[in-house]
């Protein structure tokens, strides 16, 4: 399973991607957790233009798509604000789309992207305005395939 969380900065994703991987594991599922933070880290993309974000994402996606395929359930947490390449990566069997969002100010406002495309369809809506950890977790693990 591939739990691909997307969403503004601050809304809660690694948060809840951490808690999501902490259950698996505790379940005795192999489960890697990527961030976009790191990946960028790693990759030394410090491109925040529209082709760095493109590139960043289609990478944190084949890095997710070879990681399950080895056998591992992945978590990841990235903003990927084009709708395009996530409903791409979709077309997978094994991939969850969550998105995450809230109304409360956090403090991460100036890594807002301007060209964030809110998914359509095929998605898990996860507002943690009024939401703790734990029922956003049971949440997702209510999903098929979790």
């Amino acid at each position: 399973m591939i739990y691909w969380f997307t969403g503004q900065p601050g809304a809660g994703k690694t948060t809840l991607a951490l808690a999501l991987q902490k259950e698996l594991r505790r379940r005795g599922h192999v489960t890697v957790h990527l961030d976009g933070d790191l990946l960028r880290i790693v990759t030394a993309n410090q491109d925040f233009s529209t082709a760095g974000r493109m590139k960043n994402i289609r990478a944190a996606q084949a890095l997710a798509a070879k990681i399950h395929d080895d056998g591992a359930w992945v978590v990841a947490a990235f903003v990927s604000p084009f709708r395009v390449l996530r409903e791409e990566f979709k077309k997978r069997p094994e991939v969850l789309e969550i998105y995450v969002h809230t109304n409360e100010r956090r403090g991460r406002e100036n890594f807002f992207s301007d060209v964030y495309e809110p998914p359509l369809e095929n998605f898990l809506d996860i507002d943690t305005t009024n939401v703790g950890v734990d029922e956003c977790v049971r949440r997702i693990l209510s999903v098929k395939n979790s």
